[in-house]
């Protein structure tokens, strides 16, 4: 069983999907003839915004939850999020029947706090910027003696996450590339893991906003870079690698690509408008990455991961206000 000290293969990962397989859903790959032609290759599109909680990241969470001792569980568990991993957190807990406490920034979306909420965690807010978060969470355990589910820097979280590529190659095993975004880079390595072993022949390549570009700065200088805050739409992209799962994405990686704020909203709408996906802007960089030529697809079969799809409907990315 992979825990916070040894780091998941296959066979955890494996393990990670029976583990979750009654709490989660195994969400579809889609297909859009109209982006087929726009882009010249054949896309399939893994739909984790149709998952529970509206993300993937309830795969990681309810992974980790369900993982832990009956001791570790009584002390409740806690995280820092911007919203997607803390209603995962709250969701898996609350299955479980223990506590859960979330520190979410001052600036994270109204929609994701609400849903952290509904799930009946407890909201600790702090303001911006990966060290205030760290902080905040310090003082959670300090004070509470809780269990830290970290939103992607843990080994069950990572395990759970790679149970989404898993689920790719089950689904459509002669894939070619896979094309995945990356913030903390919990699905990114989750995904790493299971591909290079299962089909290595696969290129995986990661994308993230230029305004959160730390993992390709972390590649160019061959030491992991943190970004503390960033502004970019793609909110759920915002933090930085961490220590986990940096070395197994500079280890498998093919690519780390970035896309402008002006793509991804260009690519969210696409995905509206064609597609009928009501995706968040994180979801969409995959996208963004093919209308700004990023990734050359001519004649490629790909998967692309829309990671999520919780997003504020009175605030949309192409509103001049957002």
């Amino acid at each position: 069983m992979p825990d916070k000290g040894t780091r998941p293969d296959l066979a955890a990962i494996r393990q990670a999907a029976d583990r979750i397989s009654g709490l989660v859903h195994r969400t579809p790959l889609l297909r859009s003839r109209s982006l087929d032609r726009m882009f010249d290759g054949k896309l399939h599109f893994k739909c984790e915004h149709l998952q529970r909680v509206g993300a993937f990241k309830v795969r990681g969470a309810s992974n980790a939850v369900f993982s832990l001792d009956e001791k570790e569980l009584g002390r409740g568990v806690a995280t820092h999020s911007s919203g997607n991993h803390g209603a995962a957190l709250a969701f898996a807990a609350g299955t479980r029947g223990t506590q859960a406490w979330v520190v979410m920034p001052a600036n994270a979306p109204a929609i994701k706090k609400r849903a952290v909420e509904s799930y009946g965690a407890n909201i600790v807010s702090c303001q911006p910027g990966l060290a205030n978060r760290e902080a905040a969470l310090q003082k959670l355990v300090d004070e509470k003696g809780v269990e830290v589910i970290h939103p992607y820097n843990d080994y069950r979280v990572i395990a759970g996450q790679g149970t989404v590529a898993l689920e790719i190659m089950e689904q459509q095993g002669d894939i070619d590339l896979l094309m995945v975004p990356v913030g903390g880079g919990g699905l990114l390595s989750g995904s790493l893991l299971v591909i290079k072993e299962l089909s290595p022949m696969v290129q995986v390549i990661g994308i993230q906003p230029a305004l959160a570009d730390d993992a390709r700065q972390s590649l160019d200088c061959g030491k992991r870079v943190i970004i503390d805050s960033s502004n970019s739409i793609a909110d759920g992209l915002r933090a930085s690698l961490g220590d986990k799962t940096y070395p197994i994405i500079a280890k498998y990686v093919d690519d780390i690509v970035t896309v402008s704020e002006d793509a991804i909203r260009d690519a969210t709408r696409l995905v509206w408008e064609r597609m009928k996906q009501l995706v968040e802007p994180s979801a969409a960089v995959p996208v963004a990455a093919l209308l700004e030529q990023r990734i050359e697809l001519k004649g490629r079969r790909a998967a692309l991961v829309f990671t999520g799809g919780n997003l504020d409907l009175d605030r949309l990315p192409w509103q001049k206000d957002f």
